[in-house]
């Protein structure tokens, strides 16, 4: 079982570019479009949260159920759900508002255990920076690696959340001790201000960092650095294509029986070749229609 921990919100989805372009309500959430693209590769998958007992809190719930997500570990509440408004530039790269205060996900508790069988714990995005649910998570993640879980990171950065951004960096460098996969963007990568190498002597086993249509680069413990290209694919939008990679890696490295620090370590070159190259596929589908829609098993093959 891998288990994602984090907010599931709905996506208003511009239909064209510009400020005042339609927009399409859609399932999202870092975390819940993480859940959904496991459950879609066929890993078995836990969603953790709190969300809304509104019809958009329904929908979500639906949408993890029909990717075979267990949702048994989400908590319910009567707050409204999350909205995340993206506007569209003519590259199809997606920039988010948010409408947050006294929604359901904020107010998310650690839980006392984990699902049986938990292998992986999965965390990210809003989740980590709006209290008090921010701390709740990060409690989360702390006792998952000191129970030997694996733990995996994206930050997934959302600026405008951030109301200080020297004490959220703070923060994160105090994560990377608990962190056994650091996953991020080279925007995300510029925005904290370290270096793989600075993050790797911290505390994780390796960092994959994401270069839009130039692939992916992983980063190791042993000095070396792999690299994958990106796939050419016609860009609908940029939503959920980290979200994407996030559950590729994780997928790639259960099938592997990798999901602990010491055999991520011991991944040669040639399994983080093929990892990267499995986890660029899925993004590309992603990229290639509008909204969070990852793919299915059979559409990007093994890896």
């Amino acid at each position: 079982m891998i288990v994602v921990a984090g907010e599931a919100l709905i996506d208003l989805v511009p239909q064209g570019t510009g400020a005042l372009a339609s927009l399409r309500p859609a399932l999202g959430g870092g975390p819940y479009n993480t859940a959904v693209a496991l459950g879609r590769l066929g890993s078995p998958t836990a969603f953790c949260s709190r969300a809304s007992r509104d019809a958009f809190g329904e929908a979500l719930l639906d949408g993890l159920r029909a990717a075979g997500v267990d949702v048994s570990a989400v908590q319910r509440g009567p707050e409204p759900t999350t909205l995340a408004v993206a506007t569209l530039d003519g590259d199809g790269s997606a920039a988010y508002s948010f409408y947050v205060d006294g929604t359901a996900d904020r107010l998310f508790a650690a839980p006392d255990r984990l699902p049986p069988g938990t292998r992986a714990v999965s965390f990210g995005t809003c989740s980590l920076v709006l209290e008090p649910g921010a701390s709740a998570y990060e409690e989360l993640l702390r006792a998952a690696s000191a129970q030997g879980v694996f733990t995996a990171l994206d930050p997934n950065i959302r600026p405008g959340l951030i109301p200080d951004p020297d004490a959220y960096r703070a923060r994160f460098r105090s994560w990377l001790p608990s962190v056994s996969l650091l996953k991020l963007s080279e925007e995300d990568a510029r925005w904290l201000g370290g270096t793989p190498r600075e993050w790797l002597a911290a505390g994780p086993s390796a960092v994959v960092i994401t270069q839009g249509g130039d692939g992916l680069a992983a980063f190791t413990r042993d000095g070396r650095v792999h690299l994958a290209p990106g796939e050419e694919v016609a860009v609908v939008d940029t939503i959920g294509a980290g979200d994407t990679v996030n559950a590729a890696l994780l997928h790639g490295l259960a099938g592997w029986d990798a999901l602990s620090p010491g055999a991520l370590a011991e991944l040669s070159p040639g399994h983080w070749t093929r990892l990267l190259g499995f986890a660029a596929r899925a993004a590309a589908v992603t990229c290639s229609r509008a909204g969070a829609e990852p793919p299915y098993a059979a559409e990007v093959g093994g890896v």
